[in-house]
């Protein structure tokens, strides 16, 4: 059997998958007794596999999550939060983004808002969508460095064709009029074909006012609001939670001697 020129190949056709599934069947005893069919579909499944891991890794670079390692398997559900667990892990499925639906997610300070946001974010990424992870202020920005600098054609098609936005802080301040016709840009560009998740301590009911001008208003949340799925997060902070650990032994007799 030619191993060295095979792989060769392999490699030099970018086959890196197939190369290395190759080398390890080479090497096993039992290698004479797999078919040629078995060689090739245990080949195929290494290269899809390297592939997979690879589109992956690179979708998760460009979504610049805050929270890199937030997966939908670590959600805590045992925290009073209001979160349904069935509700949750029927979302992960990820039917809403095939059908360019939005996603809300409310709640107060530290309830884990963004956490939650980028386990979706990252699911969205398995799932083989694009993701880009902005908050709010930095995406306003980059807005208008871009349009200082005439980049702006650029980005918004950037912002258009990501198959998940995640804005991340929406409402920490009142819109000025340029703001608010960008986010209607946005928005025209992304209905009914991609999909945006939103995350906001202001509940959905406050929106229209914090936006401003109400005949703007009106039109960006008619293309946020009525095709999307919310979750409302509820009680304490959960940074507040984790702070808030009992006293050891140790420094209880020190709070008690002082």
């Amino acid at each position: 059997m030619l191993t060295h020129p095979t792989l060769d190949q392999m490699q030099a056709l970018g086959l890196a998958g197939m190369a290395a599934a190759y080398r390890q069947l080479a090497e096993q005893d039992n290698a004479a007794d797999l078919s040629r069919d078995e060689w090739l579909g245990l080949m195929l499944d290494r290269e899809a596999a390297m592939r997979a891991d690879r589109r992956l890794t690179n979708r998760l670079a460009a979504a610049k999550l805050r929270f890199v390692d937030a997966c939908i398997e670590d959600v805590d559900f045992a925290s009073r939060r209001g979160l349904d667990r069935r509700n949750t892990l029927q979302l992960a499925q990820g039917a809403w983004l095939k059908a360019h639906e939005n996603f809300i997610i409310t709640g107060l300070t530290g309830t884990g808002k963004t956490w939650l946001a980028c386990a979706f974010g990252r699911q969205a990424a398995r799932l083989d969508h694009s993701v880009l992870y902005l908050r709010m202020p930095r995406l306003f920005e980059d807005l208008a460095m871009a349009r200082l600098d005439g980049r702006f054609p650029r980005l918004i098609d950037k912002l258009a064709r990501v198959q998940l936005l995640i804005l991340d802080d929406w409402g920490t301040h009142t819109l000025n009029d340029q703001q608010r016709l960008d986010l209607l840009e946005i928005f025209e560009e992304r209905y009914r074909r991609k999909s945006t998740l939103i995350t906001a301590q202001l509940p959905v009911a406050q929106w229209h006012d914090m936006i401003g001008e109400p005949t703007i208003a009106d039109a960006i949340l008619d293309r946020i609001i009525h095709n999307s799925h919310r979750i409302a997060l509820e009680g304490d902070s959960m940074r507040r939670k984790k702070a808030a650990r009992p006293l050891t032994d140790v420094e209880n007799s020190e709070t008690n001697t002082n």
